[in-house]
């Protein structure tokens, strides 16, 4: 199979789409300017052709901002593209579109992934994706666009998830999900007063959230929606960790990207040398799969703004580079098989 990635600066589809033939699946990502008119015209481009897409950055080697970027797979595959109608309140309902398209592709685990793009309620998705998914080992990576809008074969869609299952016939295809955070000694919470709706902490180990995080990093509260780049909380699940987010400050309590409940068992992470831990990730790839035809990953926002202030954005992508083809989505949540985290970067390498 091959990866194809072309890109606009300035919005202009048919840019991006030059010299794209004969694709098999398509990914879009555009801006919320022109993701209606973006959509439209990718399916009167490539009429019939299965595709998915959201509304978010995408990249390869430089950032498209505001702009457009398109991903591609071309040469032996098999691909569908399909909608989770619903996603906040009855997604189960639509369960068998992707059960009838996982038989029909004949989906393997060692050659078929499953790529996801959601408007929101991610925990519920993917619990919903991984009863077809789980049973037959089948992988997932993706992640959540913006503006609550996903589109699914030139249709718009509110309040749903897009999946797109990709079957390679020239090799395997593999899932990873990069952490750059680790525990910080001697900070175990118990989280109390939550709200689930709204994934606000309302207290740890009994004291209010915010001034627990203020003192442990002897911050002012306008730093904290900042901080978080560097020390997002986790939540111990066996021998990994889920990523959470600080999204504000609610009085004080804290709200989160990620849903957390009363009981749950939290600890503070800290920021670790990101630069080998990617270089790590990377020899991870090139050892098990020395043939590569293309990786598509998805990076935390966070991700993205804590490299830009540190001027590793660029660097990071040059070192992905080495992959060969790498592009992917800059997300508000991250996707790896039945999990929802973030601040992480998850990917497929196709062999």
């Amino acid at each position: 199979m091959k990866q194809f990635y072309g890109k606009s600066q300035n919005g202009n589809l048919r840019e991006a789409a030059g010299g794209l033939r004969n694709p098999q699946l398509i990914l879009l990502m555009s801006n919320s300017d022109q993701f209606s008119a973006h959509v439209s015209e990718l399916e009167s481009l490539f009429p019939g052709v299965p595709s998915i897409g959201c509304i978010g950055m995408s990249y390869d080697t430089t950032v498209v901002e505001k702009g457009v970027g398109i991903v591609a797979f071309t040469d032996h595959i098999n691909a569908a593209a399909g909608v989770i109608e619903q996603v906040s309140t009855m997604p189960v309902k639509y369960i068998n579109r992707l059960k009838e398209d996982v038989q029909r592709l004949g989906a393997r685990a060692e050659d078929t992934v499953c790529i996801d793009f959601c408007s929101g309620n991610d925990a519920c998705v993917l619990t919903t994706l991984y009863s077809v998914l789980g049973p037959k080992n089948i992988p997932l990576v993706g992640g959540t666009g913006d503006a609550g809008k996903i589109s699914v074969n030139g249709r718009i869609y509110e309040d749903a998830a897009a999946y797109a299952l990709v079957k390679n016939q020239s090799g395997r295809v593999g899932v990873y999900k990069e952490n750059i955070y680790r525990p910080r000694p001697g900070c175990r919470f118990i989280a109390s007063g939550t709200d689930r709706s709204r994934y606000i902490i309302g207290a740890l180990n009994g004291k209010p959230a915010k001034n627990v995080y203020q003192d442990l990093l002897h911050i002012s509260e306008k730093d904290i929606t900042t901080q978080t780049f560097k020390n997002p909380f986790g939540k111990m699940n066996g021998q990994d960790i889920c990523i959470i987010s600080i999204k504000e400050v609610v009085g004080n309590s804290l709200a989160c990207f990620r849903q957390v409940n009363d009981s749950d068992v939290l600890t503070l992470l800290e920021l670790q040398d990101y630069r080998a831990i990617v270089a790590e990730t990377i020899s991870a790839i090139q050892r098990d799969f020395p043939r590569r035809s293309g990786v598509f990953s998805i990076n935390c926002l966070f991700r993205y703004l804590l490299f830009s202030q540190e001027h590793y954005m660029q660097e990071y992508l040059k070192s992905m580079s080495a992959l060969g083809s790498h592009a992917g989505l800059v997300g508000y949540g991250e996707h790896c098989n039945s999990q929802f985290v973030n601040q992480s970067m998850t990917c497929v390498v196709f062999e």
